[in-house]
């Protein structure tokens, strides 16, 4: 049987779940409306944005402004929404989550109409009793024109930064991916 302090635990989590759930619409949202100081707000003072193809890149709630400021020099109106989400909770800290939430965006880089798909690795910190980011990881399984939408998925290079292409963060990165292709033999050309 589940003592108090067991109980006010759980509790605790579910309350924390559903504020983290909170938090990653508030960052859609402050990124779509260009909305620097909810944005910024969602961030703690020494939080981590980081992405594999180092594109993204902030360390401080100053710096991740100054990349989103100039992430939206660029780009127009768009529609972010987030899909499946998962948190781990750190048994030894009450105050510490992990995540992971999968995304889709629409956006506009310099006016070209484009759509992304991808999951953010990330690390929760409760502070004053509101859950922030402290650090979180965009990983891109693609950005690409909707004009080539189409062909995007059958092609590693996936990730469009003006007319430069460059590969994909995941899924042939991923150690089950790699793992799967030796097991089975497959390789690039079959994919």
């Amino acid at each position: 049987m589940a003592n108090d302090q067991d109980l006010l635990r759980r509790i605790d989590r579910l309350e924390a779940r559903a504020e983290i759930g909170e938090l990653v619409t508030a960052y859609a949202i402050a990124c779509d409306e260009h909305d620097m100081p909810r944005l910024t707000s969602l961030f703690t003072a020494d939080a981590e944005f980081a992405s594999p193809s180092g594109l993204l890149v902030g360390k401080g709630r100053d710096a991740i402004a100054a990349m989103f400021v100039k992430l939206f020099d660029v780009r127009g109106p768009a529609f972010h929404w987030t899909h499946d989400r998962m948190v781990a909770f750190d048994d030894a800290d009450p105050d510490r989550a992990t995540g992971l939430v999968l995304s889709h965006a629409e956006t506009t880089p310099n006016n070209v109409v484009s759509i992304a798909a991808m999951k953010y690795e990330d690390v929760y910190r409760r502070e004053a009793g509101r859950w922030l980011f402290a650090k979180r990881t965009i990983h891109f399984l693609y950005y690409v024109p909707v004009t080539e939408y189409g062909s995007a998925l059958n092609n590693e290079h996936r990730l469009a930064v003006g007319a430069e292409r460059r590969k994909a963060d995941y899924p042939e990165t991923l150690a089950a991916w790699k793992d799967f292709d030796r097991a089975h033999g497959r390789s690039a050309a079959k994919r």
